[in-house]
């Protein structure tokens, strides 16, 4: 059954792309028919709106829709509102400031625990991050094939809130500390087991980064799928098996990590491009994680 996430999540997607084919005004038009059970997102859409606006010059309208989410409790972590270009019609404006300002008040982080499923005697634990704008939920979800494959699977959410509902990974150091705190609840059966960071987008940023760096603990290897990669540690304090970055010959990030391959080999990473593939998971991912992660046979 189709769950109001996942009807945010399609109506973000479509706005969203619709957004890059320059259709701005039939974005607009689909997010004025977002029902009264997305109301949780109401600052997330309130942004989109605005960018929306702000991109075709609309920039009155583009302040109401903030002012308008703000008066409803709403707030967004600053750099979003002061360095979008769709936004800077703005910026010298005393209302926006003033919702910049009550957003940096209203600003909170949030400590969930993971999602942990596993069945009888696992292998391993694959400790799955999240993409940008995910949750949890999202990464069970995608990841779930690693119970097929004999592994424990532990979905981190990232404490990193860029508004109510919108997490992501900026921060290394805060992201280490999101997946000590994971693994701190790892039932008595799965700690001593191997760990095989994973993640998706800026989850799988993250997880490299854990991987590589061994903090906050070592990890026995790392799948990641269209890392959204940004600074490269100096070098692996551990060889890594498997050491595997998926990525789509057609994702957006491709052009980053065909620039970073040199420095990612030297690392112990192999890339693997998928033919057609834009920024998202592939519908043979079960199949791709059973020749990349090592058999519980």
């Amino acid at each position: 059954m189709e769950t109001s996430e996942d009807r945010y999540d399609h109506l973000t997607d479509r706005v969203s792309a619709l957004y890059d084919e320059g259709l701005q005004q039939v974005a607009l038009d689909l997010l004025d028919s977002a029902g009264a059970d997305l109301a949780p997102w109401t600052a997330e859409l309130a942004h989109l709106r605005a960018c929306l606006l702000g991109s075709i010059g609309e920039s009155t309208k583009a302040l109401v829709a903030l002012q308008e989410a703000s008066a409803a409790g709403a707030w967004w972590e600053e750099g979003i509102l002061t360095e979008d270009d769709d936004l800077a019609a703005l910026q010298y404006l005393p209302a926006f400031q003033a919702v910049v300002e009550l957003s940096r008040a209203r600003k909170v982080t949030a400590e969930d625990p993971p999602l942990i499923s596993y069945s009888e005697n696992p292998c391993g634990v694959v400790v799955a991050l999240h993409g940008a704008g995910q949750r949890a939920g999202h990464a069970m979800r995608d990841w779930a094939a690693v119970l097929d494959l004999g592994y424990a699977l532990v979905c981190v959410e990232s404490s990193q809130l860029m508004s109510p509902m919108y997490r992501t990974w900026p921060d290394p150091a805060e992201s280490a500390k999101d997946i000590a705190r994971a693994l701190s609840h790892l039932p008595e059966q799965l700690r001593d087991l191997p760990l095989i960071a994973a993640g998706f987008s800026a989850g799988g940023r993250a997880a490299l980064n854990w991987a590589v760096e061994a903090d906050p603990e070592p990890a026995a290897g790392v799948v990641v799928l269209a890392p959204a990669l940004r600074a490269l540690p100096d070098k692996a304090q551990q060889a890594l098996s498997p050491a595997s970055i998926l990525i789509g010959t057609a994702d957006e990030l491709l052009e980053v990590v065909d620039t970073a391959e040199p420095r990612l080999s030297a690392l112990g990473l192999t890339v693997d491009r998928i033919p057609g593939l834009a920024h998202e998971f592939p519908q043979d991912f079960a199949a791709r994680l059973g020749t990349v992660l090592p058999s519980c046979g």
